[in-house]
């Protein structure tokens, strides 16, 4: 699907982030010497600081975070909310058994964390939840990788609604593919179009509450496969909100 050319500077946009505006909790969260080297290491292009201060996560509060994957930021989350809050780590059931071998796993200081594997068609979520985090991944939910088949976007985006609470925030980060492009390039480039998730989003009935510019890379031209550029492909970083009234 494409969607009219939308540039992301035409939104309002959060610069990065400063020392004095990260929250203590979150940079101390990025601090815990728990952490894994190879975490420590992603963290000069992922930018967790900025990532985080932006979507507000706070301790007590509880997160769903959406193919966590191998847990780069489940870790993060399950230290700044806290042991008052929670963290549940939602998959989608992989064709590929092996798949499972790479999902998120708590480190031991992390007791806050629940995991569980969906299928992507019968997606129920944890309800009344603060935020729903997804980072690098929503792109997928446009392949054939999943059992029972391509996912519904908007239906999944719809479960996402349904499960915050009025005024939670959906935090999406991702690689952005060429404007105009929609789904075009999700399973060659690992890229989509930041139109076409914005489209999806608020039509499930989300308000787009802004954009951070703190993981633009402008001199990415949106044509090269991001797994070849070392964690410096151009990437949206775009927090909706769920209505309160």
């Amino acid at each position: 699907m494409c969607v009219g050319a939308f540039q992301l500077g035409e939104l309002p946009v959060a610069h990065a982030a400063t020392a004095s505006t990260v929250p203590a909790y979150v940079q101390a969260a990025i601090a815990d010497p728990t952490r894994p080297q190879g975490d420590r290491a992603r963290d000069e292009n992922r930018k967790p600081a900025e990532a985080l201060a932006f979507a507000g996560i706070k301790p007590g509060q509880q997160v769903i975070e959406l193919l966590p994957s191998p847990g780069y930021y489940t870790r993060l989350l399950c230290h700044i909310v806290g042991p008052s809050g929670k963290v549940f780590g939602v998959e989608l059931e992989d064709k590929d058994p092996k798949a499972a071998a790479k999902r998120a796993e708590a480190t031991d200081s992390c007791k806050n964390i629940t995991l569980s594997e969906v299928v992507a068609s019968q997606m129920t979520l944890p309800a009344e939840v603060d935020v729903v985090w997804t980072t690098e991944n929503y792109h997928d939910l446009k392949d054939d990788y999943w059992a029972g088949g391509i996912p519904d976007t908007k239906a999944f985006d719809a479960a996402v609604f349904k499960a915050l609470k009025p005024g939670g925030v959906f935090l999406v980060e991702d690689h952005a593919a060429q404007a105009g492009s929609g789904a075009r390039d999700t399973a060659t480039l690992h890229r989509i179009d930041p139109a076409l998730v914005k489209e999806e989003v608020t039509s499930a009935g989300f308000v787009f509450a802004g954009e951070s510019d703190a993981l633009r890379h402008p001199e990415d031209d949106h044509t090269a496969k991001v797994f070849g550029m070392k964690g410096k492909s151009d990437r949206f970083l775009f927090k909706f909100r769920k209505p309160r009234g």
